[in-house]
């Protein structure tokens, strides 16, 4: 009973929606923070894609509904418009399984649309809203809508709206609702200045951070050293030995983004494209063809990723490696998703050690490779390489001070040098020896 939505007291018209969308029990964070949403207490949030966050809070909210109340019960929030539609569209699915469809009214306020369409359908109020805050607060400030009924205000990937610089158009909401409204808060990280503007918002929140598995069991994580090669020939190479029913490529930033995926169309690949940079028109473009399987590759920032969802991936690979251990975790969390196998194959330099060592320390498995000929080989590890060069001899350091460099580089010198320097470590090994 404990572990089942049964614990939470649902009206029968949610639990029959909850059958219909065939859950069969809570997951973590749904376990953790529905009864205090459900009390009417704010929370915050931070779990990984694919967890259950969505209807962690849709299912309690929803399930309080007056319907006999034409006011504004609920608003919900995200970033990006696409993410906005998804959350929208899981509004409507639960309104059909409820058989509802006249009685929960909800409406979705994004840009690229038509501003006074929408207000026109605004004059009788709708229960929930969802939308991305800039045109909300267009619409409010219209006075086309009041956010003073409102009982719950949603901040969904809360840490993506302040990367994208919309916390501004949060607050102006929120001082437009009213001053003891219940705040629920979703986000992947909490950095400081996130912390700063919860702290003005809430007094004692439940705050819920489900870190304990650092990815499904499910999911393989492959390291390639970088070492002389570019980002796009590993690529190319890995392409050839994975089958993808679609991959995702990692970069850092929009512009190492355009680079790669220029390089990788160069070199004969199909990929897609998805940055933050994308005029509107090219992004809805993208994602549509995304949608309907065109690419089996597409190159990404962590950013663009976050704020949509790509249904089937199968593989994630990052070109570069993220500065941080959150960012890692909310890539490869991805894929692997429903009990299905994944792979994170990740391109890495001497910079990234550090980030893998943490990784590792929290539990995390990395399978170092190469390819060769078209073939997955095993390749040292990051501190077998390490721990090789710790042990290097007084003697080879001596050694390689009096090898003599060559005034002119001609082909072979290094293998000359390092002749050399093999020649001057044993002589200085016997004389060593002699002293003792």
């Amino acid at each position: 009973m404990k572990n089942s939505f049964e614990a939470f007291s649902f009206e029968p018209v949610m639990m029959e929606v909850i059958h219909q969308l065939g859950f069969k029990k809570p997951t973590e964070i749904q376990q953790k923070v529905i009864p205090s949403i459900t009390e009417g207490k704010s929370v915050i949030g931070q779990s990984q894609t694919g967890s259950g966050k969505t209807h962690a809070y849709l299912l309690p909210l929803m399930n309080q509904i007056d319907e006999n109340k034409r006011e504004v019960q609920f608003v919900i929030t995200a970033p990006t418009r696409e993410l906005a539609m998804q959350i929208f569209d899981e509004v409507k699915k639960i309104i059909k399984f409820a058989d509802m469809d006249q009685k929960w009214i909800a409406k979705l306020l994004v840009g690229g649309t038509d501003k006074q369409k929408m207000i026109d359908k605004l004059k009788e109020p709708p229960q929930i809203i969802v939308g991305t805050p800039g045109r909300i607060l267009d619409i409010v400030k219209e006075e086309a809508l009041s956010l003073y009924s409102a009982k719950s205000f949603v901040i969904d990937e809360a840490d993506l709206m302040l990367d994208l610089g919309f916390i501004n158009e949060v607050d102006q909401l929120l001082v437009r609702s009213k001053t003891d409204i219940q705040l629920l808060v979703y986000s992947a990280t909490i950095p400081q200045r996130l912390e700063h503007f919860l702290k003005k918002y809430l007094e004692n929140p439940l705050h819920v951070k489900i870190d304990d598995k650092l990815s499904p069991e499910t999911m393989e994580h492959r390291l390639i050293a970088l070492r002389h090669r570019s980002e796009s020939d590993i690529i190319l190479d890995i392409s050839k030995t994975i089958h993808p029913y679609l991959a995702i490529i990692f970069t850092n930033g929009k512009e190492h983004a355009n680079e790669l995926a220029k390089a990788l169309l160069q070199k004969g690949l199909d990929v897609g494209l998805i940055h933050g940079g994308l005029p509107p028109r090219e992004r809805k473009r993208v994602l549509k063809d995304i949608q309907n399987l065109r690419y089996q590759y597409i190159v990404a920032t962590d950013l663009a990723a976050r704020g949509i969802d790509i249904k089937g991936v199968s593989h994630v690979i990052n070109a570069q490696l993220p500065k941080e251990e959150e960012f890692y975790i909310h890539r490869v969390g991805r894929t692997a998703r429903a009990g299905l196998e994944g792979t994170a194959i990740s391109i890495y330099q001497e910079s990234d050690l550090k980030l893998i060592q943490k990784l590792e320390n929290k539990g995390l498995q990395f399978v170092f490779a190469d390819i060769k000929n078209g073939q997955w080989q095993d390749a040292k590890s990051w501190n077998e390489r390490t721990l090789r060069t710790k042990t290097t001899t007084d003697a080879e350091k001596e050694a390689w001070k009096q090898v003599r460099k060559p005034k002119k580089v001609k082909p072979g010198y290094k293998k000359k040098m390092k002749k050399q320097q093999e020649s001057i470590k044993r002589q200085i090994s016997k004389r060593n020896k002699y002293k003792k």
